[in-house]
């Protein structure tokens, strides 16, 4: 129904049972009734129950725009706009991409329909006056033609809300329902890096450019160069970029592999890069056994996950159950799946070489591994009332947390209590967990390292045992303990 000017709603004639009631309207953002994430609060309706007073709240939506603006006042076109926003989804506090843009003629930017949160801001952008001329290696390192002035040989750095060119100095711009924030970012051009690299002489055709990339909160964004020129046999330049500290990457000659290098402060002008100690990138061939051998599910993907829980890489599978990960940097990676049907678990790896219990897998540098990769699936369901005393409690989240949680996150399972405090866990994957119910949870960062265990001394034990399917009913309440 369309509610009336103050608000009002009402559904009358409805039978005892359980709803889940939403609304949406223009300029808002769609909710359900208590929405967290992706859980709501279910209705209930029927004796005992009060349902005449409810209150579905509904956030306006924010825009967050301004200017991109230059030393002398001017506004800068087609600079690259990147937003970030906190996320706290899944009880870890990370800043993730929200959006990105370019800036128009007028240096303006925008982004719409934006939720409440803290934001960041950052620009990237060339001066448009800029000129990188290669240095005279001949006469004497570092000495540009005379012809340019040094004042044309600049580049702008990375540059965050507040004029930081580093994100551990951006400042977050706090956004609310409803807001229209103007925001201006001012950059200003720092002195270029002349950056030299040498290449075989031995009479290989072509060469790789150097990859740069900078740290930008949670992720590695790339940093644009000017281009290379050959200075000298065997040695080229790269120009146009700024001082800063950049993970460079560069590409094998004969076999096309990319190398990973470790964490470079380029800093002084003419500067080699030192790909000494570049370590090549791996290749994982992964194929995947299905329980039981049924089909492979439509829409089926395998993610390598970083020890920062970031998603390095994710790759569909093929009609014929492979997925190939190519120029990885050595790590330990977690294997996950992803499917829009069912849950599935990774229980264990093997090839001829090894085998591996879970789903942890070492990469060495410049490994080529070729791994079976075993998958158990989630086909119980767990349901339960969460009280306090003999009293049921809506609206508080509900976690099944596994044995060794950090280890196994995508075993976790969540739901939001509804209005007779009962709560449902679907596609729970064979193993030892605990059950918590928690009070104002959400938003909590309950995913660092020590924070559950004190609510997990007053939860529920329960083992799902690899052979069980269906429901399993709680016979007891989970009792809700406060945050």
């Amino acid at each position: 129904m369309i509610t009336s000017e103050n608000g009002h709603f009402e559904f009358g004639s409805l039978k005892p049972g359980k709803f889940s009631l939403q609304g949406a309207k223009r300029g808002f953002i769609p909710a359900a009734y208590e929405q967290h994430e992706q859980f709501s609060t279910a209705i209930v309706t029927g004796a005992g129950f009060d349902t005449g007073n409810l209150v579905l709240r509904l956030t306006p939506l924010a825009l967050l725009g301004g200017k991109v603006i230059d030393e002398s006042g001017d506004p800068v076109r087609n600079a690259r706009v990147m937003l970030y926003v906190e996320d706290h989804q899944a009880g870890m506090n990370r800043i993730t991409r929200a959006g990105n843009g370019l800036s128009d003629d007028q240096g303006s930017y925008e982004f719409a329909a934006l939720a409440p949160g803290n934001y960041y801001l950052s620009v990237a952008a060339r001066p448009w006056y800029a000129v990188h001329p290669v240095s005279s290696l001949g006469e004497g390192a570092g000495n540009a033609p005379p012809a340019v002035a040094q004042a044309l040989d600049v580049a702008y750095p990375i540059t965050y809300y507040n004029g930081a060119t580093d994100a551990d100095g951006a400042t977050p711009i706090p956004i609310q329902g409803g807001d229209h924030l103007q925001v201006d970012i001012h950059i200003n051009p720092v002195p270029a890096l002349h950056l030299v690299f040498h290449v075989p002489t031995d009479g290989q055709q072509g060469f790789s450019m150097p990859v740069f990339q900078k740290r930008v909160f949670d992720s590695l964004e790339y940093v644009q160069s000017e281009g290379a020129q050959s200075v000298a046999p065997g040695v080229y330049e790269v120009t146009g970029v700024p001082a800063g500290r950049y993970s460079v990457r560069l590409q094998e000659p004969k076999s096309g592999q990319l190398q990973q290098s470790s964490e470079m402060n380029l800093v002084q002008d003419v500067q080699e890069l030192d790909t000494s100690r570049s370590e090549p990138a791996a290749r994982v061939k992964l194929s995947v056994k299905m329980p039981r051998q049924e089909p492979f599910p439509k829409q089926f993907y395998l993610a390598l996950q970083n020890s920062r829980r970031q998603t390095v890489a994710f790759k569909p599978v093929d009609v014929t159950g492979e997925a190939t990960f190519e120029d990885l940097p050595a790590g330990k990676y977690a294997i996950l799946v992803s499917s829009p049907t069912k849950r599935y678990s990774v229980v264990r790896a093997s090839s001829a070489e090894v085998e591996i219990s879970g789903h942890d897998l070492n990469v060495t540098p410049g490994a080529s591994l070729n791994l079976t990769v075993f998958l158990v699936d989630g086909v119980v369901t767990v349901e339960g009332f969460a009280k306090r005393g003999d009293k049921p409690v809506a609206g508080v989240m509900v976690a099944l947390v596994p044995k060794d949680p950090e280890s196994h996150l995508e075993m976790f399972r969540r739901d939001q209590s509804d209005f007779d405090g009962s709560f449902v866990l679907r596609g729970v994957i064979p193993g030892s967990y605990t059950i918590v119910a928690v009070e104002d949870a959400w938003g909590f960062q309950w995913m660092q390292p020590g924070v559950l265990g004190r609510y997990l001394q007053h939860g529920q034990s329960l083992t799902i045992g690899e052979l069980m399917k269906g429901s399993v009913y709680l016979p007891d309440p989970v009792e809700v303990q406060a945050r």
